[in-house]
């Protein structure tokens, strides 16, 4: 079993190795965390500062400048924050790479002493943990994917997925900010507050429990704190605009 185990364990390390020349295994799971950064940050955003602008002012107009304006400065801000952060793993990722590559070269056996540990306290002993160590050590590549994975527990980022995720985290952005400000061009100041929220709840929700079905955790109660999460931006956002409300002559 335990040596099944080390074959498959190899194999996973081997084909990391080669993460710069195939597609990201992680991308479905980064893309959706992508969507719902996006969304989210656009949703509640954007909510809070209309009804604040709606309580201060009640001028449709001024609510949709200030929200377009709010919508399309969020989804710039927040790809360029997607793009940036993404390079800095992946600048991180290799820093850390390299220090390895490094040290197995100038201190091996202190190297290997970590690949036995690592091993050792995953229960393996023996002349199959010896066979372990010497499998993993002989392959410069496949030792420092292995203490990488291992005692740094980082995953490769790639780098060409910086652009994907700044266009997929800035047009999510934009998509989920003009969902709480759609009611103001139809349908006056009162009612579009209230229907803004409870469409902003909505989304939140379904949002959380979608996320909760494809990761962890309950849907149910993930859609209860997402929506809730827009609750309170729309409290706090509309308590400001009614402390600042503009008189009216």
């Amino acid at each position: 079993m335990k040596q099944q185990l080390f074959e498959r364990s190899h194999e996973h390390f081997t084909d990391d190795i080669r993460y710069h020349s195939r597609s990201d295994p992680h991308r479905q799971a980064l893309n959706l965390s992508d969507v719902i950064l996006g969304g989210q940050d656009g949703l509640v955003n954007v909510l809070g500062v209309i009804l604040g602008i709606a309580a201060a002012t009640h001028d449709p107009r001024m609510v949709l400048v200030a929200g377009l304006a709010a919508t399309f400065a969020e989804s710039i801000s927040m790809g360029a924050v997607a793009y940036t952060s993404t390079l800095a793993d992946a600048d991180f990722y290799d820093s850390e790479r390299s220090r390895e590559y490094r040290h197995i070269q100038q201190v091996p056996h202190l190297e290997r002493g970590e690949i036995e540990e690592i091993y050792k306290n995953k229960g393996f002993e023996g002349e199959l943990l010896v066979r372990i160590v010497d499998t993993i050590t002989a392959n410069e590549d496949v030792w420092v994917a292995v203490m990488m994975a291992e005692e740094h527990q980082l995953q490769p980022t790639n780098r060409r997925q910086a652009l994907r995720a700044a266009f997929v985290v800035g047009l999510s952005a934009i998509i989920g900010s003009l969902i709480p400000l759609a009611p103001f061009a139809f349908l006056p100041v009162d009612a579009s507050m209230l229907v803004s929220v409870a469409i902003t709840a909505l989304v939140l929700f379904g949002v959380g429990a979608y996320k909760a079905q494809k990761t962890v955790g309950h849907p149910g109660k993930s859609g209860l704190e997402m929506a809730a999460i827009g609750t309170i931006s729309a409290l706090v956002g509309y308590a400001i605009g009614m402390l600042l409300k503009v008189p009216t002559s």
